[in-house]
């Protein structure tokens, strides 16, 4: 074996390790974030005792990334790079598919620079017709990856849009973190000028700014996932990994770090009145993601509260479709109870109070 195949060998081993670490982590420890929830407890809908609508013509349509869906609602992004990741993605892309839901993929980096991880992300052939989002570490812009790198991640996974991902504190306190984030900007600003698809940025769970959004907006980026504080930490994640107890117990005291999802879906939207944004980061009902809607979403995205019913095994897999349906009936119901009939309405409306 060659000192290259060597060293692709032991990346591949690492990154298919680290992959496996995260999935088990996040379904066995406690990862959530201590901060009081998303932010959307605080807040509480103007119940409507006449909606004067029908409650079976109400329409939840949308436009997004050139696709007519018939929900407002995401998959978030979450994994790949192993077997068992690649078998989640499949799941997540078949239930995202025949429920009509877009869907995002986890970090492809490893499958980037190694071709035989590339099947864990392909999943256009179970999804073949919502939108499929690829995705990288924003940072990595500044560790050699450019346009080309990006532009494979779009072609393995026959994506309609790459987004970056801005994961700062948890490449802190990840053993193998990137922690060089000077200047990405710029480099951010260069990829939006050259692709060929849409490029959106997300947090991974603490949150994006006005500011920064607005930013971010001006160098080309086309959507925004705040991906809120109050669902999983992944510096809670990636304590659960370190050998270093210093950084272990520094963890603790950013297990609350953030901003709200709810405070940061508000931000941003008043920033950025045109700007497409998503809100995920600790949503688990259709209520929640019908007040994510009526603060300013465009979309509202799910992510660890689906990972269990993606693992292995039929009745995991059918309760799945029965959480989406869940979240389906509840955003339905919450936009009856306000008398929002579509959309829009529900998102023109002076429908929330703060509690």
């Amino acid at each position: 074996m060659t000192d290259s195949n060597s060293h692709a060998a032991q990346s591949h081993n690492q990154t298919a390790r680290r992959k496996g670490e995260h999935i088990r982590i996040c379904l066995e420890e406690d990862v959530q974030s201590t901060i009081s929830g998303s932010g959307f407890d605080r807040y509480r809908f103007r119940h409507a005792a006449l909606p004067e609508i029908d409650f079976a013509q109400i329409d939840t349509s949308i436009s997004f990334l050139g696709h007519q869906l018939p929900l407002p609602l995401l998959i978030s992004s979450m994994t790949g790079g192993t077997a068992e990741a690649g078998a989640i993605n499949l799941r997540l892309a078949e239930a995202a598919e025949a429920r009509g839901w877009a869907i995002g993929l986890g970090s492809m980096r490893a499958a980037v620079e190694d071709e035989q991880l590339a099947d864990t992300f392909r999943v256009r052939g179970a999804a073949p017709t919502v939108p499929v989002i690829a995705n990288l570490g924003a940072v990595q812009l500044n560790y050699g990856y450019g346009i080309d790198q990006c532009r494979r991640a779009v072609e393995l996974a026959e994506a309609d849009a790459l987004v970056l991902h801005l994961n700062s504190m948890q490449e802190v306190f990840q053993p193998e973190g990137d922690t060089n984030f000077r200047g990405l900007l710029s480099r951010i600003e260069e990829v939006c000028r050259l692709s060929e698809v849409p490029i959106g940025v997300k947090e991974v769970g603490w949150g994006i700014d006005g500011r920064t959004a607005a930013r971010l907006a001006d160098a080309g980026v086309s959507f925004v996932d705040v991906a809120g504080a109050g669902g999983t930490s992944w510096s809670q994640v990636e304590k659960y990994r370190l050998r270093d107890p210093l950084r272990a117990a520094a963890a603790e005291a950013f297990a609350d770090w953030g901003i709200p999802t709810a405070d940061s879906v508000r931000e941003v939207r008043s920033q950025l009145p045109q700007m497409c944004v998503i809100a995920s980061g600790g949503l688990v009902s259709g209520v929640e993601a019908a007040k994510a809607l009526a603060l300013g979403a465009d979309l509202a995205g799910f992510g660890r509260s689906l990972l269990r019913g993606a693992t292995s095994g039929e009745l995991r897999s059918e309760e799945l479709h029965q959480q989406l349906a869940r979240i389906e009936f509840e955003l339905r119901t919450a936009m009856f109870g306000v008398g929002a009939a579509s959309i829009e309405e529900l998102q023109r409306g002076d429908m929330l109070y703060t509690r």
